[in-house]
């Protein structure tokens, strides 16, 4: 099973904006510290925003936050959004063109679809917030420090 680079990248965004917890994230500053366009991070926010993930601040000021605390989002609330096939198998597709005789008894169906069930219930097992955790150094290493400093070291007008 492999996961798709936009199933990668929510999930970085929405970890991004755990680790910058209490502030608006901003999209370049996520597609900076991540070396990914924009564009493509909006692409990904949409489905985020429509599901609850996130939520989204319009204005000069705007920006993105997480539409529910980091330990109440799993990663397989992530990737039921962003992935759009768990098809393992031809079988399991539901076009209705698969000929093979064995498709309602066969053993391989029955295997690979528990097979994909366990790999469910391992990412319901992982929030965002264990995966912040997991990296102490999370907001060095994401730039968040350097925002911050920015925030604070900014002259008054």
């Amino acid at each position: 099973m492999r996961l798709t680079k936009q199933t990668n990248y929510a999930v970085r965004m929405l970890m991004y904006c755990a680790a910058n917890h209490g502030h608006l994230s901003r999209i370049p500053e996520i597609a900076r510290a991540y070396g990914v366009s924009e564009l493509f991070l909006f692409k990904i926010l949409q489905p985020l925003n429509k599901a609850g993930l996130v939520e989204t601040v319009r204005g000069r000021n705007g920006g993105v936050k997480l539409g529910r605390a980091a330990d109440k989002i799993t990663l397989f609330d992530v990737v039921r959004v962003t992935e759009d096939s768990f098809a393992m198998a031809e079988c399991f597709e539901d076009d209705g063109a698969i000929e093979c005789p064995l498709v309602d008894s066969c053993g391989l169906n029955s295997a690979l679809r528990k097979a994909l069930n366990a790999f469910f219930d391992v990412l319901a097992e992982y929030t965002i917030d264990d995966l912040v955790k997991a990296r102490p150094q999370i907001n060095f290493l994401l730039g968040l420090d350097a925002v911050d400093m920015k925030k604070v070291v900014a002259p008054a007008a």
